[in-house]
This record gives structure tokens, sequence and C-alpha cells, in this order.
């Protein structure tokens, strides 16, 4: 008996073991997701660095002055709500965010900042901190050549929004219309791939006001039947130059760097794991102003092909800029 009570110890030792190696405890930080924090940290929180005493900063966050930031702080830079092409209204993408352990959050819609206001309101009930920005639209063009390629640059802004909202605006109102006369071809082109598709049901799926998407399509295709799911119908039709693709009135990228700089903000290349040419790409844009990258995709891995670059191309570039992949908003570009 004696010995069977042994067995029955070690045998719940090892489960045990087990379990714990399964839950794991705390993931440590790499080196590299240190630094990028570290730097994320310093640049949320510099505007406390310029005050003297404890109040409620202009996020309306309240906070304790000259603190050390807890490690536990969640950043998620890059979410979308139904403003664009996410399915969570500003104020449940807020709630959601603050329930998955997000501290501060920036709202990128795309080529919109519609639903900032509500996401800024919201966050007061939850003391998280939004940073405003926008995920906007370009095209980049190599030199000598005639193929374009999508290229999507963040924005982030302080509270106080674009120094210059109406020109930033009108810029992006100008893509926004790209979208509705991009979407129609897409549907064009789907029905003459003898998949019939009408332009009312995929203006419904992207709501009122909202100027469509790839997603936007994607999803009323799989509501008629025409593709399993998401996935295949951008895999067979809606892939960049693919048979159903279409481009809008996207700006050059540089151009949207440029006005990025003028209205205050900083510029930052999305997911550049996604370019077909990121090094030119990465070069260019850094010679007008781009200020970071995305390096951190939304499951947490470090992306190895941006530090491919030899050259110094990447020096000085933020790390502020990486995702740490706590949070994701089922978004689709």
């Amino acid at each position: 008996m004696v010995g069977d009570g042994h067995v029955e110890k070690r045998s719940k030792d090892k489960k045990k073991k087990k379990k714990q190696k399964r839950g794991g405890g705390k993931k440590k930080m790499t080196a590299e997701q240190s630094l990028a924090f570290n730097s994320v940290t310093e640049w949320v929180y510099l505007d406390q660095s310029h005050s003297s005493s404890s109040s409620e900063d202009d996020f309306g966050v309240h906070q304790i002055l000259n603190r050390a930031v807890d490690n536990n702080v969640v950043f998620e830079l890059h979410s979308h709500s139904n403003f664009s092409d996410g399915y969570l209204s500003p104020s449940k993408l807020v709630e959601r965010a603050h329930c998955n352990g997000v501290k501060v959050l920036a709202l990128t819609d795309h080529d919109t900042m519609s639903g900032i206001p509500e996401a800024i309101e919201t966050a007061r009930r939850f003391g998280m901190k939004i940073i405003p920005g926008v995920e906007i639209s370009t095209i980049f063009c190599q030199r000598g050549s005639e193929s374009e390629e999508p290229v999507h640059i963040l924005a982030y802004y302080s509270s106080c929004g674009p120094s210059k909202y109406e020109e930033l605006e009108n810029f992006l109102a100008n893509i926004r219309d790209g979208r509705f006369l991009r979407a129609k071809d897409m549907i064009l082109k789907l029905n003459k791939l003898k998949l019939p598709l009408k332009w009312e049901h995929v203006a419904k799926i992207a709501g009122k006001g909202v100027a469509p998407g790839r997603l936007h399509v994607a999803r009323a295709m799989v509501e008629a039947g025409h593709v399993e799911n998401l996935k295949q119908a951008f895999a067979r039709y809606l892939y960049d130059g693919g048979p159903a693709y279409s481009t809008g009135s996207e700006p050059l990228a540089e151009v949207a760097v440029q006005l990025i700089h003028r209205t205050g903000g900083l510029a930052v290349l999305a997911h550049p794991w996604a370019l077909k040419n990121p090094a030119a790409i990465i070069r260019k844009l850094k010679d007008v102003g781009l200020h970071g990258l995305e390096v951190y995709r939304s499951d947490g891995k470090l992306v190895g092909v941006i530090f491919t670059l030899q050259d110094g191309s990447l020096f000085s570039l933020l790390p502020l800029t990486v995702l740490f992949g706590h949070f994701q908003s089922n978004a689709a570009d």
C-alpha cells in the first residue's frame, strides 16, 4: 500500500509538472520586445514628463506622474472598427480591448478617423488611453517600372488630433470616394467571372456611409455562396492583382508620409512582411520621413524580412511601432 502511495504521488507530481509546462508562466520578453516596449512606453507617456503635478491627462486617463510604468501595460497599435472593415463599433472594440488587458489602444481605421471620438469617450470609462490614428491606403510605384504595389501607412496623432485637420480630412475623403468606385469595379469583375453580386448587398454589409473595402466584398461573396470563406475569396479572386482586384484613388505612399508630417503625426509602414518589394519601399519612404515600421504580427511573432536590409536602410527608424499581438480586431485590409 505504501508503495502504491508513492507511485500515485509521483504520478500526480508528473501531471502537475506537465500542467505547469503547458500553461506556462508569464512569457518573458525577448531583448527586442523589451526595447520596443520601453520605446512605446516613453512615447505614449511623454506628456507626463512635461507636467508638474498629478492630473487627468488629455486622454482622460488618471495617471500618477513620474511613476515607474508597470510592465503589464499592454499596447495595441493597430485596430479597426466598423467605421472601416472591423466587425465591432468603436465602443465595443474598446470594451473588448479592455477585457483583453489592453491599456493603450490606437484606433487606426482605413482612411477615416470618424470613430475616434466614440473610442475616446468609451475609453474614459475603462481608464484606457486612446491614440488617434488612421491607416492610409496608398500606392508605391518603383522608378522605371509600370507596376504598382498597394502600401498602407499608419498615422498616429496626439489626443489633440492632426494639426491641419481639414487638409488631412480632404485627403482621406478623396481616398474614400475611390473606395466606392473600387468596390463597384470589383463587383463588375466578379459578375463577368459569372459570380453575380449586387452593389446593394456589399453596401449593406459595409454599413451606412462606410467606404467599402475588399473584406466587405469578400463577406458578400460568402453570403452569396460563391466561396466557402473569406480566405478563399481573397486567395482566388481578391488578392493584390487577382482576377477581381481593383484599385481606387490611392495617393502615392511618399505623398501620404509627407502629409502625415505636415499634420503633426508619426508615419509608420503597416505590415511590411506582406509587401513584394519591402526593401525598396522602406528605403524610399525613409528618405521622405517615415518614422517607423510595424515589426510584430498579430500572433506576436517578430518578422524577419525587415531585418534583411544590410545597408543601414532601417537605421534610426523608431522601434515604437511594434505590435505585441495581444489583441485582434478581426479585420482585413
